[in-house]
């Protein structure tokens, strides 16, 4: 049952001792690796941004030679269109081996100190003892560590991707869709700069029903981490209880002990199931509506003559540029609700080892 679930270990604490480690990558030798591959990161973000810029000016120009039908012009933007794909392209692989490349590092280096930290003074033996639930260091240091180490940069880059994207495109849908006149009960109405209005209620409605959705999510992903560190737990230890000659098996509860395991598993997935099923009832609903509402948007002002077909298509693309960036939280909850799941477990197994390293001194000093 749900009530009989352990509280959330989610944020506050083990996030913080998550960060602390997080520091040490970025300080020293490691450090220096590290800030340039940051730096590459957001020199691509920039010129991925003035890529994204110009295919939107593109856009423009090219529907305006459609509807002009100037067939030179309309090769002109072909050819120059085969020029962005390919900077963006490019852009974006070598964004790929930066991402890759850091998370690879940080990896590495967190799964090394945490791998001393575990074995140094018998840290591994005395782990357990006491513990509110399995520590289940083997999967903390593999599998959360992995996760923890992976999201962050990813996360980072696509905000500040989304930040940028955001000041850019606002000025282009201010300036392009220009302000609606509405008339009523004998006057004109005039809002200006009506598609950024429109843009920001929209992301706010989409925002709102990501977080009322998903609010549970992060705390779902934990449970489920935590039972599939269980089931690793309980497989191995019959492993390693089998290889020793003086213990005998009794399969029968070896048997229920691992189906036990599974159940709780399956369990867990069934609840993340209900939560991916919900998140995603938001997301593609968004990607399905948000090139449309651009385009009916700008219907009043085409039809009146105040924009150009080209300008339409300009608006709309603008539009969907900036409403993503102000969703950035609704493409990526799902897997900041899993990356706090796994940050906060490799921050409890850090603060259970520095407990461990505290402890120490004054068991000695009371043996002393």
């Amino acid at each position: 049952m749900a009530d009989a679930e352990p509280p959330s270990v989610i944020g506050g604490r083990p996030l913080r001792r998550f960060w602390k480690s997080a520091v040490g990558f970025l300080r020293g030798r490691s450090g220096a690796a590290a800030w340039a591959l940051i730096g590459l990161l957001a020199i691509c973000v920039v010129l991925q941004l003035l890529v994204q810029y110009r295919l939107n000016l593109w856009n423009r120009d090219f529907f305006n030679a459609l509807e002009l039908r100037s067939g030179r012009e309309i090769r002109h933007q072909g050819n120059l269109l085969l020029v962005l794909a390919a900077a963006s392209t490019c852009l974006a692989v070598l964004a790929v081996w930066g991402r890759m490349a850091f998370q690879r590092r940080w990896r590495a280096w967190l799964t090394r100190r945490l791998i001393d930290a575990w074995l140094t003074a018998d840290r591994f033996r005395r782990l357990e003892v006491g513990a509110v639930e399995p520590q289940n260091a083997e999967y903390r240091i593999s599998e959360d560590a992995r996760l923890a180490t992976d999201a962050p940069i990813d996360l980072a880059v696509g905000l500040l991707a989304a930040l940028l994207s955001a000041g850019t495109f606002v000025v282009v849908l201010w300036n392009v869709g220009g302000a609606l006149y509405v008339d009523m009960g004998g006057g004109t109405v005039i809002i200006p700069g009506y598609l950024v209005v429109a843009a920001v209620i929209y992301a706010s409605g989409t925002t709102g029903a990501m977080m009322l959705v998903g609010r549970r999510m992060a705390h779902v992903i934990e449970r489920k981490n935590q039972a599939e560190s269980d089931l690793r737990y309980a497989v191995g230890h019959v492993r390693e209880t089998a290889a020793d000659r003086w213990i005998a098996l009794d399969t029968g509860t070896v048997a229920h002990a691992l189906r036990a395991a599974l159940d709780a598993v399956v369990d867990r997935w069934r609840w993340l199931a209900g939560q991916h099923m919900r998140t995603t009832l938001v997301s593609h609903g968004n990607s399905l509506l948000a090139p449309l509402v651009g385009l009916v948007l700008c219907v009043p002002n085409y039809v009146n003559g105040g924009l150009q077909l080209g300008e339409v298509t300009q608006a709309a693309g603008a539009f969907v540029a900036v409403q993503g960036a102000f969703n950035w939280l609704v493409d990526n909850y799902p897997r900041l609700a899993e990356w706090m799941s796994s940050a906060s477990r490799v921050g409890i197994l850090l603060d259970a080892l520095d407990r461990l390293d505290a402890e120490r001194p004054r068991a000695t000093e009371r043996a002393a």
